[in-house]
């Protein structure tokens, strides 16, 4: 029989053609490759990764799985299954040819090639229904994004494997892709790089310009610039962390022998807590340390974590709602830190709002500890919950990984700063932009930059 040849062609651009050839010197090696790409709007982050997919479906030497996973399964119908290239063509048939395909199941977003590997597009929010596969390379896309508890549920499936990994997305602040990517920087074991438009010079001028026109400048500096220190849009501090370390506020800070250490917690459900250390100081609010854990009663902070931290407490500051939370034993948090020996205070029951707008209040006052790596991670990524159907910021934070820590910052803010309770509300300074949902337009307001219309 003729043998019949087929090739998968990708026109390779600059930034594409290093990151190709490392998976494929190591595929030869018979080494695992690890690599993290930071990439802008464009670039063609997804296009390459699904080219080195195939290439590893391929010429592996054996079938093996693949996936390809986005933050969300409906994201990955819509950017991968679905998709079409700027030649009119679908992007899963690019990089998959029918000439290579053996079946293709639309339902399940699968396609197994006629060696017998197998393609999955998959979303992080819907991992526990792959346990017991066993993929042999996963591309993580817009890992920014992705829960990190999806990238942690596949790391051990690729080492007893050898398996391979590719992380690529744009920046969302300082976040856990920025912990990942820096790790890779400093491996030797892993790719790391960065591609801004600036260095690519892949979308002409005028294209940029009308994009920095229509969109803020944070955003522009993410999707764009590659920028981690951008603050992300939809951050309910993070440009007011930039503020503050562009001041000199986030530097090493020591706790002052001379006066008391308050704490302010937040309790949330399944015993899970927040807690902020922090001092008054003339010029502000100090915070020397901060604690999160989930699985702790009131009786592990007294016995072991408060004592462990040495230092001499003033006020303990609860949430307002600690008797209804978790904590939950015959006697309530409150008791069981009086009963110890702490002066215990409830913080005042104001919206979620009024919260916010004094956490906001407080920040150009606050000096943070450099060292205190969770705490910055907390402030910079607490962000309102953004709707894609109606293109708006929710009026609440978004309940995530940050959302406690934010919380039982913002009843730091009300004990701690110049706010004013009156009536169950923060009256010291308006609270237009805290009180309604958030569009983009409102949050360029809010931070007194002329409203201009989302494109």
């Amino acid at each position: 029989m003729k043998e019949i040849r087929h090739e998968i062609v990708l026109k390779q651009r600059a930034w594409q053609r290093p990151l190709v050839a490392y998976f494929r010197q190591n595929r030869e090696r018979g080494t695992p490759s690890h690599a993290s790409v930071v990439a802008h709007r464009r670039a063609g982050k997804d296009r390459v990764a699904l080219f080195i997919e195939a290439e590893q479906m391929l010429q592996q030497g054996q079938a093996c799985e693949v996936w390809h996973c986005l933050p969300e399964y409906s994201q990955a119908r819509r950017v991968l299954w679905h998709a079409i290239t700027r030649d009119g063509k679908r992007l899963i048939d690019e990089a998959f040819p029918p000439a290579f395909v053996r079946r293709r199941n639309d339902t399940e977003m699968t396609i197994e090639l006629h060696n017998g590997s197998l393609w999955r597009a998959v979303g992080a929010d819907n991992f526990n229904s792959l346990v017991g596969s066993n993929p042999r390379h996963v591309t993580f896309s817009e890992y920014a994004l992705t829960r990190p508890v999806a990238r942690e549920f596949v790391r051990p499936i690729l080492a007893e494997n050898g398996g391979s990994e590719l992380l690529i997305s744009t920046p969302r602040g300082y976040n856990h892709f920025w912990k990942a990517h820096e790790f890779a920087k400093q491996s030797p074991h892993w790719y790391a790089a960065i591609h801004p438009v600036s260095q690519t010079k892949l979308v002409p001028e005028d294209v940029l310009a009308q994009e920095r026109e229509s969109m803020p400048e944070e955003l522009y500096r993410q999707e764009w610039e590659c920028d981690f220190s951008a603050a992300n849009v939809g951050s309910i501090l993070g440009s007011r962390v930039e503020t503050a370390e562009r001041e000199g506020r986030i530097t090493e800070v020591y706790v002052d022998p001379d006066q008391p250490v308050m704490t302010s917690f937040d309790i949330g459900h399944r015993d899970a807590a927040a807690c902020w250390f922090w001092q008054k100081r003339p010029d502000g609010v100090a915070i020397v340390d901060y604690h999160e854990v989930v699985g702790t009663e009131a009786a592990d902070w007294i016995e072991t974590i408060l004592p462990e931290r040495g230092y001499d407490y003033g006020e303990l500051w609860l949430p307002h709602d600690a008797r209804a939370k978790t904590f939950a034993t015959k006697t309530s948090a409150m008791e069981q830190f009086r009963a110890a020996g702490y002066k215990v205070r409830m913080t005042p029951n104001v919206s979620v709002s009024h919260r916010i707008n004094a956490a906001r209040m407080l920040m150009p006052t606050v000096w943070i500890d450099s060292r205190l790596d969770r705490a910055k991670e907390v402030l910079r990524n607490w962000a309102f919950r953004w709707d894609a159907d109606t293109k708006t910021f929710s009026r609440d934070p978004d309940h995530n990984e940050f959302s406690h820590g934010g919380d039982a910052f913002s009843y730091l803010a009300l004990v701690a700063g110049r706010a004013k309770v009156v009536d169950n509300a923060v009256t010291a300074e308006p609270l237009k932009a805290a009180a309604a949902n958030f569009n983009l337009d409102q949050m360029w307001a809010d931070k007194d930059r002329e409203t201009r219309s989302w494109r």
